[in-house]
C-alpha cells in the first residue's frame, strides 16, 4: 500500500473517530457534562474506536507483542496531536459564541488541527514494528 493510499485510509479511519467524538460529546453536553470534560471522555472514546480500526484497516497490526502495549503506544501518540486538537478546540469553544453547531464545529476544526500530526506519530512509532515486518517479507 501505498503512503497516499495509508494516509486516506487514515483519514476515513479519522472520520469515523470524529463521528464517534461529537456524539460522545454530544451525549456528554445532554447528561451535563460541559464543553471541556465532556470534550475529554468523547476524545478517549474517538482515540479507543480509531486504534481499533487503524490496527486491521490502515496499518494492519502485526498481532505480536500485546494488544494493550499497543494501544498505550496509540493512545500516547495520539495524546500529541490531542493536545494540538483540544487546543484547537478550546479556542473555538471560548471565541465564537451563539453557533448553533458549536460542539461540531469545534471537534471539526481541533481534528483537521491535529490528524497531519496523529498520522506520522502512529506510522513512524505506534505501528513502526509491522511496517518493518512486511518490509522484510
Amino acid at each position: 500500500m501505498t503512503g497516499y493510499q495509508q494516509f486516506i485510509r487514515f483519514a476515513i479511519v479519522g472520520a469515523i473517530g470524529f463521528a464517534v467524538d461529537v456524539g460522545v460529546l454530544y451525549l456528554n453536553l445532554h447528561l451535563g457534562m460541559g464543553y471541556f470534560i465532556g470534550r475529554a471522555i468523547s476524545f478517549l472514546c474517538a482515540v479507543w474506536v480509531t486504534w481499533k480500526i487503524n490496527r486491521q484497516f490502515t496499518f494492519i497490526s502485526s498481532g505480536e507483542g500485546s494488544d494493550f502495549k499497543e494501544m498505550l503506544r496509540y493512545l500516547a501518540a495520539m495524546l500529541f496531536g490531542g493536545l494540538i486538537n483540544y487546543l484547537a478546540y478550546l479556542i473555538v469553544v471560548m471565541q465564537v459564541r451563539n453557533l448553533p453547531f458549536l460542539p461540531f464545529f469545534a471537534v471539526a476544526i481541533g481534528s483537521v488541527s491535529g490528524m497531519m500530526f496523529n498520522y506520522f506519530t502512529a506510522k513512524s512509532w505506534v505501528f513502526k514494528s509491522v511496517e518493518k515486518l512486511k518490509n522484510k517479507k
